[in-house]
């Protein structure tokens, strides 16, 4: 009569795609995202906090778990270089601006 004692935190494989590539990783569904985006980082050879992920076209928080986002075996995250900056001032690209004295 010995049963084998069941898993009692299920887990999903997720597939995380970035630049075309794509790796799947099997995660607990009450793990933080901060640790699979380490795990996810170091497997695309590249440094901790160069990318933000996005899951159906959201953010994903470091502190989010797939279980809380409602995630599935099998769903996508997407990986994404972090872009700082962007901000567009006219003045100093050499574009016009109106003056309200002119």
């Amino acid at each position: 009569m010995s049963q084998e004692p069941e898993d009692v935190k299920p887990k999903l494989n997720l597939n995380i795609s970035y630049d075309g590539q794509q790796i799947t990783v099997k995660v607990k569904t009450n793990m933080k995202f901060s640790k699979i985006f380490e795990a996810a980082e170091k497997r695309f050879g590249k440094e901790p906090g160069t990318f933000k992920f996005t899951y159906e076209g959201d953010r994903v928080s470091k502190d989010d778990t797939p279980a809380g986002l409602g995630m599935e075996d099998g769903d996508q995250i997407d990986a994404f270089l972090e872009q700082l900056g962007g901000h567009y001032n006219p003045t100093r690209c050499g574009g016009q601006t109106s003056s309200p004295l002119s």
